[in-house]
């Protein structure tokens, strides 16, 4: 084989320069296996911290991790094949098994029942939710199965929605905007939701669809006799269930007939504002998961409006029905904007256990020419409670009513119109604060000694909450709100909801504990204290309070035997659809089965997960490239000879950024060389403690067994003393194929700044001595070996050893202790009488003691 080489070198001048060409090729290719295993591996890393639901993500990361891996695994398995000219085509049936796995995973969406666009309320009842959203299919069922007044309207179903967002092609290109979505940046979500926004606000509604509608109300107005204005109402699948969405989808009240169209487009587009992507994104719900029906009701002029819970959801009174209320339409009542009136109902025998007027100063009313208005309340009513006591007993048996008929407590919107009658506006689940009560609330008091700054309100959640004082005054204070602060508003809003998973509690002047708000916080799990009236006065911005939502108390500064007190809650992302779909994928992506390489089962066909087809690509992959560099290393005529006082003939071939431009062109020294590898393996074997210059005390006998083995050996049993060696280089990699008297070794390896990238791959065999003494030397180089942290195999007079992932500077001392083994073997196998005799090496060579010195003593 060497001689048709020597052939084509003297024929064929340009051969040399192609094969060093074509090795640069390979090595390239080499070099992204590396890089692509590197960033799966950070993939996985990542997948497998998500999944410890200590940080909030959403399918846009779900995806593209999946995307991620998909991608730098196929590309490790494409420059696999081209590195052994397609010797591992198996790998490609494998890796698109599991690419299919994931594709089909990925490609699940929530199944829209097939139903018409458009169904009055006569039609809906519970089991509809799918079809009609939570919100609708309760409405349906309240005015079909309890008879309570409900006004008049009809659903435009998720069936709709779906039709709307194919016809104008708007889930890829959604899909490619959540890509940009970062849960960690307030800027980024703004930036996300507005985008989207508007592509679904200028969208066509199909004409067939907008005539469905139209048809809708045009029977409405039949029925009536008039041309009345309507309430849309959002209605979305999951809204109004175990996930309330308080307050997070638009609803548009007073709407006139000529903008039933358009207002249709704003409700679908509340999909994607801030404070509903965050909510999403905190309870982990997908996006394919999520649908809008809308709900079209005639418009109710309230003359009274607000919330009653069936129990009160702070769980201290869970024999009483609340009941909140404020003049004219119902917004004021959940959005804190008014205090309410507050009434506590004894849920055996309805008596009034405790009424609670405020002053309202303003009411909201429907504005002739669409939307809403607010007006002045008569000063004469400001102060006067807004429920007769029938009126309210009978709210408090219509409130167990619903929680009778839907088997749970109940958080309900409610109305009287203008002749004073019930009208039932929504209801849905309420959900419950829960805690450890036994023997709580007796621990939770006053504590002496620390500036009381607020000793009144309303409890909406309880809990401790601990932290410096932020004030939030407007939308865009929430932007740079801080992880672990408490929140300080004037009064209570959903909007806060973007920042629920880092404030530590929230207290305000304002609100009610059946506003949106305080659905969230319990949803959230937030301490919370409403109604205060002081909290912004007397808690200053940036002063460390904290927050006793158990007793209704903000102390100054830190009170460490409430926190001590505290649970903390554990992080809700587990078990949330978006954590199982994370969970679904990362099993494509994450096991690895095949981690012995010497197994009869590391096989292509045995790769079930990406991991699996990193792990085998990554190991293939060094033994092709050892192939294709130990041809290119017998060569001569593509290398440069490196002038310096060591035992062997060392030749240099640069692939690149390993020798300094300008040196010398057929010899370099040292001080030329700039790859890290090389550097650090030639600083070894140019140690100043080895004297390999100096003769060495060698064994009598060693010496004969010597003679005698080399002169019965065959010639081309061993190269010749002489012969040359060799070292591949780049910047950060070297591979180096030495011959230092009879034996023969070879360094393949990289290193650099990247922790993953980095390895070491070592192999030593050969010597002139007899079979016994060899097999000593290799026991005593793998002992070394396995002193440095080496994984290591013999076999007879063979030693593979192997490190990574080591940082660059553990695996530059790697390197360095390699280079003086490499010099301090040398002959060392005539020295290898006795067992005794390798364990004594070994400790000589760990202290130091490189030239075997019997005298040597340790500085």
């Amino acid at each position: 084989m060497l001689r048709i080489f020597g052939f084509l070198r003297k024929r064929h001048p340009k051969f040399l320069e192609d094969l060093k060409a074509s090795f640069k090729f390979k090595y390239t290719y080499f070099k992204e296996i590396l890089t692509s295993n590197n960033e799966v591996l950070a993939i996985i890393t990542d997948i497998e911290q998500k999944l410890l639901s200590h940080e909030v993500f959403g399918m846009s990361y779900v995806r593209s991790k999946a995307i991620q891996a998909v991608f730098h695994t196929s590309r490790m398995v494409k420059n696999l094949n081209i590195l052994s000219n397609h010797k591992y085509k198996d790998l490609n049936d494998a890796i698109e098994k599991i690419i299919d796995a994931i594709k089909t995973e990925l490609a699940k969406r929530k199944e829209i029942p097939a139903v018409g666009w458009v169904l009055p309320y006569e039609d809906i009842d519970k089991d509809m939710v799918d079809s009609v959203g939570g919100k609708n299919a309760r409405i349906g069922e309240i005015k079909n199965r309890l008879g309570l007044f409900v006004p008049e309207g009809f659903a435009v179903t998720t069936s709709a929605y779906q039709y709307f967002m194919e016809y104008n092609q708007l889930f890829d290109e959604i899909n490619k905007r959540n890509m940009d979505l970062n849960p960690n940046d307030h800027r980024s979500v703004d930036a996300v939701s507005e985008e989207i926004q508007r592509l679904i606000i200028t969208a066509q509604v199909p004409p067939d669809l907008e005539e469905a509608i139209l048809k809708a109300f045009r029977k409405i107005e039949t029925k009536l006799g008039e041309s009345p204005c309507m309430a849309l109402r959002s209605s979305a699948i999951g809204e109004d269930s175990e996930l309330t969405f308080a307050g997070q989808y638009l609803s548009a009240l007073n709407i006139p007939p000529q903008k039933l169209i358009p207002t249709y487009k704003y409700i679908l587009a509340s999909l994607y504002t801030p404070r509903a992507i965050f909510y999403r994104l905190n309870k982990g719900i997908r996006e394919e998961d999520i649908a809008m029906s809308v709900g079209y009701l005639r418009m109710i002029e309230s003359m009274v409006s607000g919330v009653m819970y069936s129990v009160d959801p702070s769980g201290l009174r869970e024999d009483n029905i609340i009941i909140n209320a404020v003049r004219g339409l119902g917004p004021y009542a959940v959005d804190g904007t008014v205090n309410p009136d507050i009434y506590v109902v004894a849920r055996g025998d309805y008596t009034i256990l405790e009424s609670k007027t405020s002053p309202k100063a303003v009411q909201l009313v429907s504005d002739p020419e669409g939307g809403l208005k607010e007006i002045s309340v008569l000063h004469d009513q400001q102060a006067r409670p807004c429920l007769l006591s029938e009126e309210i007993q009978a709210l408090a048996r219509c409130a167990l009513n619903l929680e009778e008929h839907f088997h749970s407590p109940q958080d309900i919107e409610w109305a009287l119109d203008q002749d004073r009658r019930l009208v039932i506006l929504q209801s849905r689940p309420l959900r419950l604060a829960t805690y450890e009560k036994t023997g709580l609330m007796e621990s939770y008091r006053k504590f002496s000694g620390y500036p009381i700054l607020i000793d009144k309100g309303v409890v909406a959640y309880p809990g401790v909450g601990h932290g410096p004082a932020y004030h939030v005054s407007h939308e865009r204070d929430l932007i740079d709100f801080p992880e672990g602060a408490i929140l300080v508003a004037r009064h209570s809003s959903p909007k806060f909801v973007r920042v629920m998973k880092k404030a530590r509690a929230i207290v305000t002047d304002a609100g009610g504990i059946t506003g949106h708000m305080a659905s969230l916080s319990r949803e959230f799990k937030v301490p919370t204290i409403l109604d205060t009236r002081v909290a912004t006065e007397r808690i200053r911005q940036g002063i460390e309070v904290t927050v006793d939502a158990y007793s209704g108390i903000v102390y100054e500064g830190l009170v460490k035997e409430l926190v001590q007190m505290h649970k903390k809650e554990e992080a809700y992302m587990k078990d949330t659809p978006i954590y199982k779909a994370l969970d679904k994928i990362s099993s494509f992506i994450v096991p690895l089965h095949l981690t012995d390489p010497r197994d009869k089962s590391f096989t292509p066909e045995n790769c079930t997960s990406l991991h699996d087809i990193t792990r085998y690509v990554h190991e293939m992959s060094f033994a092709e490239m050892f192939k294709i560099s130990n041809v290119l290393s017998g060569q001569e005529g593509v290398a440069v000879k490196l002038n310096a006082s060591l035992p062997i003939d060392l030749y240099i071939i640069d692939l690149g950024g390993g020798i300094k431009q300008g040196g010398e062109a057929t010899k370099v020294k040292p001080d030329v060389i700039t790859s890290i590898p090389l550097n650090a393996f030639l600083k070894g074997m140019m140690h100043p403690d080895i004297r390999w210059h100096e003769p060495r005390i060698i064994s009598f006998r060693g010496l004969l067994s010597t003679m005698a083995h080399t002169t019965i050996r065959p010639p081309h049993h061993e190269r010749n003393l002489g012969d040359k060696s060799y070292a591949i280089i780049s910047d950060k990699y070297l591979n180096f194929n030495s011959r230092v008297g009879y034996h023969f070794s070879t360094i393949d390896t990289y290193c650099g700044y990247s922790i993953n990238k980095n390895y070491i791959n070592f192999s030593f065999k050969g010597g002139a001595a007899d079979d016994m003494r060899r097999i000593r030397r290799v026991r005593f180089i793998a002992a070394i070996l396995e002193k440095l942290d080496f994984t290591v195999e013999t076999k007879e007079d063979l030693v593979y050893a192997r490190i990574q992932k080591y940082d660059q500077a553990t695996t530059e001392e790697r390197l360095d202790m390699l280079g003086r083994l490499t010099l301090c073997t040398r002959q060392l196998d005539m020295l290898m009488d006795t067992e005794s005799r390798v364990t004594w090496f070994v400790n000589a060579f760990m202290e130091g003691n490189y030239n075997f010195d019997p005298d040597f003593k340790k500085a």
